[in-house]
């Protein structure tokens, strides 16, 4: 068999080539501000625990819930206390 000589080129291939004249910083940046978009960065252990960003959503989701039914059941009356009587 013969050995295929690979060509080394210092050019990128015609289209891979883009014209950083024509760039615009900051595109994006009004629409994401608009849309609310966050990026968060979880630690490597957690991020282990979840598949992609709808599983973090949902799991998120479900602690919100249960914080919300749990704040209810351990609420405080709002009536104000009564006064002692001055004995």
């Amino acid at each position: 068999m013969g050995h295929k000589r690979q060509a080394q080129r210092d050019e990128m291939r015609p289209e891979y080539a883009f014209d950083y004249s024509k760039a615009v910083r900051g595109k994006y940046y009004h629409r994401l501000l608009k849309e609310g978009a966050n990026v968060v960065v979880l630690e490597p252990d957690i991020a282990k625990a979840f598949r992609g960003s709808a599983a973090v959503n949902d799991a998120l989701r479900s602690l919100l819930q249960v914080s919300e039914s749990t704040r209810r059941l351990t609420s405080r009356p709002t009536r104000t206390a009564r006064k002692r009587a001055a004995g």
